[in-house]
């Protein structure tokens, strides 16, 4: 049976004017997205990203400005059923950011991809500069990267 899944993202940019991605192993496939997640009944999508941040990452973050809705169809990446539903914000660290991060995409350990059932993450900065939409995986994420681009530039 269709339905609707709900997605929150954050954009979080650091002082040195790069932006959070996580690079993801799930189910066999490689992702590059934004911060964020499934949104949980009766949870707000602010609250979503909140929680999100800081089961992933740790971090405290606060949301701000709403970035992007989706606003064209598009079916999930992890099945065909599924119709998803992105909403994007502009994220803040309410504190020091002391997340561990890589350098290179999809730097992950033998052991953490054996299991092709498995999933796992690993944080990395982008620089601004270096941000492009084949730096994203996901379409919609792709979009918002453009919008991103064409408006000159981040807002915090």
């Amino acid at each position: 049976m269709p339905t609707f899944n709900l997605r929150v993202y954050g954009i979080l940019k650091d002082s040195n004017n790069r932006v959070l991605v996580t690079d993801e192993f799930i189910r066999g496939n490689y992702f590059t997205k934004f911060p964020g997640g499934g949104l949980e009944f009766g949870e707000g999508t602010r609250d979503c990203l909140k929680r999100e941040f800081m089961e992933e990452a740790n971090l405290d973050v606060e949301v701000g400005e709403h970035i992007y809705t989706t606003d064209f169809f598009q079916i999930s990446a992890f099945n065909n059923v599924d119709q998803i539903i992105c909403i994007y914000y502009f994220v803040t660290a309410k504190e020091p950011i002391k997340l561990h991060t890589k350098t290179k995409p999809f730097d992950f350990t033998p052991e953490q991809t054996a299991d092709i059932t498995s999933n796992c993450e690993v944080f990395r900065w982008i620089n601004w500069s270096d941000l492009t939409e084949t730096s994203v995986s996901l379409p919609i994420d792709k979009v918002v990267v453009k919008m991103l681009k064409e408006n000159s530039g981040m807002k915090s």
